[in-house]
């Protein structure tokens, strides 16, 4: 795991603790200081497992000497009322971090399955499932972390690591071939942001004539925004491979399939971190102390 991503779980953590715990847990005082047990964390229905990271550094955190058993891995389809993994250490301790754990758990493995799903309806078409920057605030890179748990690729991070020309780039630059010719003029010349990798330019087009002036202009990857499939297709086949096409807009279990027999590269999908439920989950503790 990078070393960016491990400060990343941390982070996320100690907030979700922060905003939980506080000064401290005033129910869990009510537990005697030495008792220990043994907790099972169920999985209530069928999911795919995304956040283990997240789930044992709450713990970590907490209580170093906690110990944290998974019976499943990341990323791993799991069925409903199926034991993730087992807890033994402070009473107190297990019960204080149940919550952040559970909550944090239970968010990315709904993104991974969430995922999971749509990639299995378009399996063997080609098209690759995208995710968008439509997060929740503050768990970005997790989110996006559990899209590739469930089979999916990312899009860009954020605003500073790609170039997307959206209509109101377009507006304000008078065309898409104007903004095109600044946004490679500035990656170029290095003028508007400093990173130490390739900056991919990708510009948003609405019909056939955008996207011939796109392609006239020279743009490698091209969006199709709120295309019908036969449009796409028209899309695909003007096209003819001279850039990356990616659909976007109106994905749902009844449009993707046919959007991804078009022939399309790529499928973005907004829902897929933004419309989630959180997976059912419970941890129980066994019963008596010790």
């Amino acid at each position: 795991m990078e070393q960016a991503l491990i400060e990343e779980i941390r982070r996320n953590v100690a907030t979700a603790l922060e905003e939980d715990i506080g000064n401290g847990d005033l129910t869990a005082a009510l537990i005697p200081v030495n008792a220990l047990s043994t907790a099972t964390v169920i999985c209530r229905e069928a999911a795919v497992i995304s956040g283990r990271p997240w789930f044992d550094q709450v713990f970590h955190q907490i209580d170093a000497t906690i110990t944290v058993e998974w019976l499943v891995s990341e990323g791993e389809q799991v069925a409903a009322d199926q034991p993730l993994c087992t807890l033994h250490g402070s009473s107190r301790n297990l019960l204080t971090g149940e919550r952040a754990a559970l909550n944090i758990l239970q968010t990315l493995s709904a993104t991974a399955t969430a995922t999971r799903h749509y990639v299995d309806l378009i399996a063997g078409s080609g098209a690759t499932i995208l995710d968008t920057r439509k997060t929740l605030p503050g768990l970005r890179h997790a989110q996006k972390y559990a899209v590739r748990c469930g089979g999916g690729r990312n899009h860009r991070i954020g605003l500073f690591d790609a170039i997307l020309i959206k209509e109101n780039h377009i507006a304000a630059a008078g065309s898409i071939t104007a903004a095109l010719l600044t946004a490679r003029a500035s990656v170029e010349e290095g003028v508007m942001i400093e990173v130490e990798v390739e900056v991919e330019v990708e510009v948003e087009v609405e019909d056939l004539a955008q996207l011939e002036e796109a392609l006239l202009s020279g743009c490698k990857r091209i969006l199709l925004d709120n295309m019908p499939p036969e449009l796409l297709r028209r899309a695909v086949e003007l096209n003819c491979g001279r850039a990356k096409l990616e659909a976007s807009g109106g994905i749902t279990d009844e449009t993707i399939v046919s959007i991804a027999a078009t022939g399309v590269d790529y499928i973005s999908i907004g829902s897929l971190t933004k419309d989630i439920r959180a997976v059912d989950l419970s941890m129980r503790l066994a019963e008596g102390v010790s």
